[in-house]
């Protein structure tokens, strides 16, 4: 079965760390850009970073610059998010998203291949 399947999420107190995991089955991730989203209830899905396929060229969304790092591990089939200085806003589930184009991940867009979500949930 062709999936990806997020793993690492969990209740955290603010100032605190995760790391997420993005695993694929059924297909290799080598030829795809990875990226990772989160949605709040109430509020619009937001890109939180992207990773190119080839030069491992990075994009990071505002809100979580230089508190996150994305990568990946290709020989594991796996992408990861490490979160770090989490706060409250960070709460969200977060998905990843695997698609050929670099740009169409930093845009949001044309994205169709989902896994189902881990929930992060930021709190004291």
């Amino acid at each position: 079965q062709v999936q990806l399947v997020e793993s690492g999420g969990g209740l955290v107190q603010p100032g605190g760390s995760l790391r997420l995991s993005c695993a694929a089955s059924g297909f290799t991730l080598d030829y795809y850009v990875i990226g990772w989203f989160r949605q709040a209830p109430g509020k619009e899905r937001e890109g939180v970073s992207c990773i190119s396929s080839t030069d491992l060229t990075t994009y990071y969304g505002d809100s979580v610059k230089g508190r996150f790092s994305i990568s990946r591990d290709n020989a594991k089939n796996t992408v990861y998010l490490q979160m770090d200085s989490l706060k409250p806003d960070d709460t969200a589930v977060y998905s990843c998203t695997a698609t050929p184009i670099f740009k169409d991940c930093v845009a949001g867009v044309g994205l169709d291949f989902w896994g189902q979500g881990t929930q992060v949930t930021v709190s004291s």
